[in-house]
């Protein structure tokens, strides 16, 4: 359970770094990266 909210947390800073410039951007990028963790 650790190891997959320190993935998603890594996930959410690196689309954060890459520069979401709206929150609407930045909603899509932490859903699609959300949808990637519940495919593992």
């Amino acid at each position: 359970m650790n190891k997959v909210l320190i993935i998603f947390a890594a996930i959410v800073m690196a689309f954060a770094t890459t520069g979401c410039n709206t929150f609407e951007g930045m909603g899509r990028d932490i859903e699609s990266a959300g949808e990637s963790i519940q495919k593992m």
